[in-house]
């Protein structure tokens, strides 16, 4: 097999949830370039007809199912569904994901509860879904969008990195338990990509000038930027392709070099 064609995606079915826009959505497209089938979620109508607006004018048929992924049985639905019309699912990216920036002491309980559900426990309800079938078929890719959070913490969001780092060890622990099926499940850790979610932080001052926070990232991150959702493209469906069948319990972080880099010295 030549090496283009082991990142070749052709006729897999893949279902990318929480890919009605954003860091989901360039996934979807990336894998249907690459020849796959596409299946995604959301739980707002609204969103649903942009987003099925938005693949058709890419030249994407993806079907788009309303579904709470943190509902197990609406869940087994879904994936239900897929399999009898589209076929079995080769490829599952969970993707969906909130975050709330609050002071842990200014947090509720509940408030907390509900970050970890949607950014957790779904990544659990998803995977249980579809792991039967691809350890009967002894082979299927997982990829769970991790976080830098994954790995530092941050004020304001203890429940996103509670979340996220639970997310990469859940990512280990799936390799650990199903790699003899030739089933490899790994992350991706985005680094601050410009995307809806994180708009806020890069709005302009009244001053002209940067967000604090925006002017922060910049200074820290090597390529003095931020990540697009298409800089996520490529890795996913390396991770998604044959590319990668002895790649298994991985993070791989597309963060522009932040985790490597102390940052500059003052002076």
């Amino acid at each position: 097999m030549e090496i283009k064609d082991r990142f070749s995606l052709e006729n897999k079915v893949a279902l990318v949830t929480g890919a009605a826009y954003g860091i989901g959505f360039a996934i979807a497209e990336a894998f249907a370039q690459a020849g796959a089938k596409i299946a995604f979620n959301c739980r707002s109508r609204e969103h649903m007809e942009t987003a099925l607006k938005n693949y058709a004018e890419k030249g994407i048929d993806a079907k788009g199912y309303i579904c709470d992924v943190t509902d197990e049985e609406q869940v087994r639905e879904m994936v239900a569904d897929i399999s009898e019309k589209m076929g079995e699912i080769d490829i599952l990216v969970n993707n969906a994901g909130i975050i709330r920036r609050i002071p842990m002491l200014e947090m509720d309980v509940e408030e907390f509860r509900k970050v970890v559900d949607i950014d957790l426990n779904s990544a659990f309800i998803m995977s249980k879904a579809v792991l039967p079938g691809m350890i009967k078929r002894r082979k299927g890719k997982i990829i769970n969008i991790c976080s830098m959070m994954s790995e530092l913490g941050r004020e304001t969001v203890s429940a996103y990195a509670a979340a996220k780092g639970g997310l990469k060890m859940l990512t280990r622990n799936i390799a650990s338990e199903y790699g003899a099926y030739n089933i490899q499940c790994n992350g991706i850790g985005p680094g601050y990509i410009a995307t809806p979610q994180t708009a806020p932080l890069r709005e302009c001052q009244p001053d002209g000038s940067r967000h604090p926070f925006d002017q922060f990232i910049i200074s820290k991150t090597p390529a003095e930027r931020w990540g697009t959702p298409e800089d996520l493209m490529g890795p996913a469906v390396f991770l998604a392709s044959e590319a990668s069948d002895f790649v298994n319990g991985q993070i791989l972080y597309v963060d522009g070099g932040i985790l490597a880099y102390i940052g500059k010295q003052p002076g």
